[in-house]
């Protein structure tokens, strides 16, 4: 089987989400996301219905606009207290547009932002910028968020941020993209 929307891909047959229960196209990513969607429900503690996934987002950056996939964003209390973000390969390259996604995507700053290679992962904090943590088995569980919620501030993100924060993610998500990468869709 080939992947015609992006040839980087092997195709391996088809798989079930582990979250939503719908067929997927079964790729090496996928088994990653796959994997981190169960460590996130069967060791951390989460509900699959406190786990978003696979979300469309719109980012701009000046007259530019693009649409790119959010892997996981973690709801309590009805406020996003962590993203997760999947990217093959080195986590440092990734550090910046992921801390930049975490500001951009709600009206405040997201507390948690995590990158992971679907091998490790790093947890950095939102408001700070540094690394806290690292390995997935490490990745905040619920009873911990529980603990933590009061001092997550929720901080609105400034005008200024949260424009900084969307050219750099424009310039590392999608600027940075592989041409057929399926999951950046620019928007003329």
């Amino acid at each position: 089987m080939e992947n015609q929307s992006n040839p980087h891909h092997l195709v391996l047959g088809e798989l079930n989400d582990f979250l939503t229960g719908s067929v997927l196209t079964d790729t090496l990513d996928e088994r990653y996301l796959q994997k981190i969607a169960k460590h996130l429900v069967i060791n951390r503690g989460f509900k699959k219905a406190d786990i978003l996934s696979n979300i469309g987002f719109e980012v701009k950056a000046g007259d530019r606009k693009a649409t790119i996939k959010i892997d996981f964003l973690i709801k309590f209390q009805e406020k996003i207290i962590a993203l997760i973000k999947y990217a093959p390969g080195s986590l440092v390259t990734r550090r910046l547009s992921t801390l930049g996604l975490s500001r951009i995507i709600k009206s405040y700053q997201i507390p948690i932002a995590i990158i992971t290679n679907g091998e490790d992962a790093e947890v950095i904090d939102g408001n700070t910028g540094k690394v806290i943590s690292s390995g997935l088995e490490n990745l905040p569980d619920k009873k911990s968020i529980k603990k933590q919620m009061a001092s997550f501030l929720f901080k609105p993100v400034k005008s200024k941020i949260f424009d900084q924060a969307s050219r750099i993610v424009y310039a590392c998500e999608i600027d940075g993209a592989c041409p057929c990468d399926s999951d950046v869709c620019i928007v003329e």
